[in-house]
């Protein structure tokens, strides 16, 4: 299960109203242990007491021996509770006796919530530990995208608590969301584009930008995703759109730009605020030359009209954000007259009917064929048509943003 993919699942977990952390955690536990495809074997929650200087294990699931209840191990006599603190997620040899009698004979852990500090010692509120069988080289990726949702999910949960205060941000997040979004259609040289986004809530994290060069002779394209939902995700998304609008005026490789973004993405915002990125330039050459680089999101759809066939734009680098100094590679594709690149959210290709059916990257592949014919302006609105008519009776949906970019000449 690809990064974006496991978070989305582990989101999905927050599916009902829970009267503490620890039952929300206790579920957690149970539904990842439960699901077949993040291949984990038993989990535990450990919480922080601060008073006693300790973790208890106060939840426990799986097909693995159980841990005796209420049992408890002092921090200074496990020196992987501040290591933790330090990164996040370990995995190492399991060092204490009792939990090795067990059969738990390897320690992968990740830190939740928030770090507060204990005696001068950084914490982590709560620990999820795992039994797996998963390759040791792939179980601290696992593990840290298992972290950056549960925080979110956390943290989300303490800012719905604070609705009356986010009642009066709503004018001001409105605004926000009008400033991130430019005017739909840009008309670029041989191209037609336009974009079409539509929040979820008042406010959303999805974003997309015509980034135009001074001399008129190269324009961004970028459409991004905010993990996050409301203000906070809109507030990132402003962020991003700006710093991307400020990079692409020095001229730098593209690549370099989405690595100084990660690095900016990182030192601002927490790890859970992460987002993915698509960022293409074309120029005005005629051999409609498009170079890209995409940092995690969902692969966009280039229609070829020479053959009347599809092709997917993987990944070229990690989500932006929680992981520093990652390079990012970019890539080149040409773009003949009548070609066209459909950009789009996960909120779109996952929109689901009241079936749990996804509409899924293939439909919207066959989708874009059957529209070749039309205008950017109206694939992007017979698109997002069609979507919303599969979406509109679910109870989950999402952000959803599509921009259309054809070659019309």
């Amino acid at each position: 299960m690809n990064q974006r993919s496991l978070y989305k699942t582990i989101e999905s977990f927050d599916s009902k109203k829970f009267s503490s952390t620890e039952e929300m955690l206790a579920h957690i536990i149970h539904q990842i242990v439960s699901n077949d495809r993040i291949e984990i074997r038993g989990g535990r929650v450990w919480k922080l007491d601060a008073s006693k200087f300790s973790y208890e294990v106060i939840a426990q699931h799986g097909v693995v021996e159980k841990i005796k209840p209420h049992f408890s191990i002092k921090v200074d006599e496990y020196k992987m509770f501040k290591q933790i603190a330090l990164h996040r997620t370990i995995v190492a040899k399991e060092t204490n006796e009792y939990l090795r009698s067990k059969g738990i004979l390897k320690y992968s852990a990740t830190g939740v919530g928030e770090v507060v500090n204990v005696k001068g010692v950084d914490l982590y509120q709560y620990i999820l530990s795992f039994n797996t069988d998963v390759q040791h080289e792939n179980v601290a990726p696992t593990l840290n995208i298992i972290s950056l949702a549960v925080t979110s999910m956390m943290k989300n949960r303490k800012i719905e608590r604070s609705t009356s205060q986010l009642q009066k941000d709503l004018d001001k997040a409105r605004e926000i969301q009008k400033s991130i979004l430019p005017a739909h259609e840009l008309q670029f040289h041989n191209y037609e584009m336009f974009g079409i986004s539509i929040a979820d809530r008042i406010v959303g994290g999805d974003f997309f930008d015509y980034i135009m060069s001074e001399e008129k002779d190269r324009v961004g394209i970028v459409i991004g995703d905010a993990a996050s939902k409301g203000i906070s995700a809109a507030v990132q998304a402003l962020y991003v759109s700006g710093a991307l609008r400020m990079g692409a005026s020095y001229q730098t490789k593209i690549s370099n730009l989405i690595h100084n973004i990660n690095e900016l993405v990182h030192h601002t915002f927490s790890d859970d605020r992460f987002l993915t990125l698509f960022y293409a330039e074309l120029t005005n050459d005629q051999k409609g030359l498009c170079v890209y680089v995409n940092a995690g999101h969902s692969s966009p759809i280039v229609y070829r009209a020479a053959t009347r066939t599809t092709e997917f734009l993987e990944a070229t680098g990690n989500i932006v954000g929680p992981f520093p100094k990652q390079l990012y590679r970019s890539e080149g594709i040409m773009l003949a007259k009548g070609d066209i690149m459909l950009l789009y959210t996960d909120g779109v290709s996952e929109a689901m009917d009241t079936l749990g059916i996804q509409y899924s990257e293939g439909r919207l592949a066959a989708k874009l064929i059957e529209y070749r014919n039309e205008k950017a302006q109206n694939i992007a609105r017979l698109l997002v048509e069609d979507v919303q008519i599969h979406n509109a009776k679910s109870k989950y949906s999402d952000d959803k943003t599509i921009v259309v970019v054809k070659r019309v000449k």
